[in-house]
């Protein structure tokens, strides 16, 4: 978590933000992202989930508070700098683009006047994506097109990756494969990532998430902290039961109102 020794990258106090004069979305929204932090965003659909990321990220512009990235208002920003600290990656992708798998990776480079350490190839490897090189997009898989454009997130060598919904679409290897990677990113670069998502299993591999419902936070902290069944009942207003399983970790199993116990597995 954020403290002296793992300073805020990307920082938001009192952050208000509505699509709509007649009603707030977000709604005083204060937490920071600290250096080398991986966090989960959970929340039902029209939670707000997105439209954080979309004002960490610049793409929107907040009504009231402010928004930091390294100590400087995140405003003040060109669009070329802040893409080279900030990676953003929507839920709806272009996936229609006349371009082959390596053409469209090399687009990460865009903020660059003199190329980062990280190649081309080597986002692409990533990814699991060397082999579809050549490829183009129309060519692939769901779950390629979407890795795709994780590798040119990647290329693009900022130190906070913003990610709406990376997982949809992957199947589980693919799921698994990513989270490792970006796990892999945070150790090897300190990069930090936050990542929407609606599985509560997976969320239970991050450090930190964070809950939220109609753009307020439920609770932001340790999984096993915040993912109760009393706050995943209020996020997502479905009833769930934690089963503690033998190796320590949590699954999340939800069930109908007129279930009875001994319908339970």
């Amino acid at each position: 978590m954020s403290s002296a020794y793992n300073p805020s990258i990307l920082e938001l106090k009192e952050v208000c933000f509505s699509y709509s004069k007649n009603k707030g979305l977000i709604n005083d929204l204060s937490f920071s992202i600290g250096e080398g932090e991986f966090m989960g965003l959970l929340g039902a659909n029209g939670s707000g989930k997105s439209t954080i990321l979309k004002l960490g990220s610049g793409i929107l512009k907040n009504m009231s508070g402010d928004l930091n990235l390294w100590g400087k208002p995140l405003g003040s920003y060109r669009n070329r700098d802040r893409a080279k600290l900030i990676s953003y990656l929507p839920q709806t992708l272009d996936i229609s683009l006349p371009f082959t798998v390596k053409e469209l990776v090399s687009m990460g480079l865009y903020p660059y006047d003199i190329p980062p350490a990280l190649k081309v190839e080597e986002a692409l490897e990533m990814a699991g994506l060397s082999e579809k090189a050549n490829s183009h997009l129309s060519d692939l898989s769901g779950g390629e097109k979407r890795r795709t454009f994780i590798a040119m997130t990647l290329l693009q060598g900022a130190g906070l990756l913003l990610l709406d919904e990376p997982l949809a679409n992957l199947d589980i290897k693919y799921q698994i494969e990513l989270v490792k990677l970006l796990k892999k990113l945070r150790q090897d670069r300190n990069i930090s990532v936050v990542m929407a998502l609606h599985d509560i299993n997976i969320a239970m591999q991050f450090e930190k998430v964070m809950l939220i419902k109609d753009g307020r936070i439920l609770g932001i902290g340790a999984p096993e902290e915040i993912l109760t069944e009393e706050n995943i009942k209020n996020a997502f207003e479905v009833d769930v039961k934690i089963i503690k399983q033998i190796e320590g970790k949590k699954a999340f199993i939800s069930y109908e109102d007129n279930f009875q116990e001994d319908h339970r597995p």
